[in-house]
C-alpha cells in the first residue's frame, strides 16, 4: 500500500468515504494498532458468552497454569499496575472464578487459586480462544506466522 492508498474511513468498514492515509499505512505502529484492533474485536465477540476481557482470560489462564501465584507476579507478567491488578482479581473473585489464600510460607503474600467455576470458565475460554486464534493464524503460511511472531516478540521484549 502506498501513502495515498485510500482505506475505509473507520476500521469497522462503516465509514461513508475513504481517506488518504498520508503515509500512515507505511508506519509500523499504525499497522500494529490496526491489527490489534481487529484481533481485539474478534476476541471480544468470541468470549462474549463468558463476559471475559482479554486480561481476565489471561489471569484465569495464568492462575490455572500457576496455582498459588501472587497478584504481584501476575501484574508483573501482564504489565498491569498493582491497583489495576487488585481490581481485576477482585472482579474474578466476585464472579466465583478464583479464591485468595494467605501463603503458609509468607503471611504477607496472597496466593490465587481457581475455583471449580473458574476451571470451567478457563476450559471454555481456552476452546473459544483457540477458535478465535485460528481465524487469524489461518491467514498465514507456517513460516510467515513464525516470522511474524518472532518479529512481534522482538518488539515487545526490547521495549
Amino acid at each position: 500500500m502506498t501513502n495515498s492508498d485510500p482505506v475505509p474511513a473507520d476500521s469497522s468498514g462503516a465509514g461513508a468515504g475513504k481517506l488518504d492515509l498520508d503515509g500512515l499505512s507505511d508506519l509500523l505502529g499504525f499497522n500494529l494498532r490496526q491489527a490489534q484492533v481487529a484481533v481485539y474485536r474478534d476476541f471480544q465477540a468470541a468470549l462474549a458468552s463468558l463476559d471475559l476481557t482479554q486480561k481476565q482470560g489471561a489471569v484465569l489462564q495464568l492462575i490455572g497454569a500457576n496455582p498459588a501465584v501472587s497478584q504481584v507476579d501476575l501484574g508483573a507478567t501482564l504489565g498491569v499496575d498493582r491497583a489495576s491488578m487488585m481490581a481485576l482479581v477482585e472482579k474474578l473473585r466476585k464472579r466465583g472464578f478464583l479464591v485468595r489464600r494467605r501463603s503458609t510460607e509468607d503471611r504477607r503474600r496472597q496466593e490465587l487459586f481457581l475455583t471449580g467455576a473458574g476451571e470451567e470458565a478457563l476450559t471454555v475460554s481456552k476452546r473459544l480462544i483457540a477458535e478465535h486464534e485460528q481465524r487469524f493464524v489461518a491467514r498465514f503460511a507456517e513460516p510467515d506466522l513464525e516470522a511474524l511472531l518472532n518479529a512481534l516478540r522482538r518488539i515487545h521484549q526490547q521495549a
